[in-house]
Order: structure tokens, then sequence, then C-alpha cells
């Protein structure tokens, strides 16, 4: 929770994934930011009390804030990007659009037949969160979206580089973005050039890419 909302070693340019230095330098300052805490450090989501607990937690911030409601947005990284995924599947007439760092069916996926819009960013050699299980969650919204069914491109081992494709043929509204990079390994900040997974918070791409996506609805 504190690294999410402090930014961690990076400080605020890295806080809630960079997307509230972005909300700060844009003209529309009226953003919402939440960092929950998860059981034990975990988002395991047993006998679904994280949803539950999602549920309680929105509905007590559109109690006490003007929210609006059709633009709820969840975020998330590994364990948080297992949470996320599961958001997406199960409150996706919720909640308006998903990005998933790194992520694994960790939080399960009971009722992920509905459309929502969908960012995807993973890692080629993620040592922790295998990319074969990203591609596979990203796959299901490709489904549920109506998308065309394709394999992206991805940049080659050792390039040191990333690769974003958005899907074709969805529908409007309900897009799928999907982006692999090479080095970093298990991280939600790599940057170009550089095999380190750490302290890139101020220059990563991932934070405009989370961004744009985002504020296109």
């Amino acid at each position: 929770m504190q690294d999410v909302d402090g930014g961690g070693s990076s400080g605020y340019t890295w806080s809630y994934y960079g997307l509230r230095e972005k909300a700060d330098n844009s003209n529309d300052h009226k953003m919402i930011f939440v960092a929950p805490q998860g059981i034990g450090n975990g988002w395991g989501n047993s006998g679904g009390q994280d949803l539950a607990f999602v549920d309680d937690m929105t509905a007590q911030i559109e109690e006490n804030l003007c929210v609006d409601k059709s633009r709820l947005f969840s975020a998330g990284f590994s364990y948080g990007g297992g949470m996320t995924y599961a958001i997406a599947c199960d409150r996706a007439d919720v909640f308006r659009g998903a990005a998933v760092y790194a992520g694994a069916v960790l939080s399960g996926c009971s009722n992920g037949s509905k459309p929502i819009p969908y960012i995807g960013i993973h890692g080629l050699g993620d040592p922790t969160c295998n990319i074969g299980g990203g591609r596979g969650m990203r796959d299901r919204f490709v489904r549920n979206n109506g998308c065309t069914s394709q394999n992206p491109p991805e940049p080659n081992r050792g390039s040191l580089s990333h690769v974003c494709t958005s899907f074709n043929g969805c529908q409007n509204g309900y897009p799928v973005r999907w982006c692999a990079f090479d080095g970093g390994g298990h991280t939600p900040a790599p940057v170009d050039g550089s095999s380190s997974g750490f302290g890139g918070g101020d220059v990563t791409w991932t934070k405009s890419e989370v961004w744009d996506f985002f504020t296109q609805f």
C-alpha cells in the first residue's frame, strides 16, 4: 500500500504506477487514487473475500466523495495484477478498465465472460509470473471483447526493448492492448536499454501507456 502510494524508491514520479503525476500534469485534476492493503500483503481472494472488500471499499468511497461511477479503473502489479484480473473478470459491470502489470491468475476468475477494456504488460523473461500466463489472461479479454485473435509481435530476446499492440476488431469502447518487453524481469517499470527492473519509475514507458489507455474513456 505504502509503495503504491509513495512510489517506492522512485518517489512521487512513480506514485500509483506514475498515474498520479500524469493526473497532476493533466487538465483534469479531479481524480481519486486509492491504494488498498491486501490481507497478509497479498490478494488470494479466498472465498471471494477480496472482491467483497473491493465492493465495500468502492461503496464507502462513493458515499463520501463525488465519484463518476462510470470511470472506475483498477491497476495492479504481480499479486495486485492477479487481483486486477479478478476484478476485470468479476466486476466488469462496475469498473471501466483494467491494467495488469506482470500478473498471474492468483486471485481467481469466476465470471470472466463480460467485456472490459484491458491492457496487459509483461516481460519475456519474467521469472516470477511467466509471460505465458499473461498471454492467457490477455486472450480471455480478446475473446470477451470480440477482438480478432492474433499472436501480436513481441521484442527479440536481448533487444532490451518493448512492443505494444492494439488488437483489431474489438467491440467499440472495449479495446485490448498488449505490451511485451525484454529485460527487467518481474517489474512494472521496465526501461528500454536497461536490464534492471528497479529505479525506473521516472523514465519507464509503462506509465504513459496505461495513462493513454485509461484516459481514452
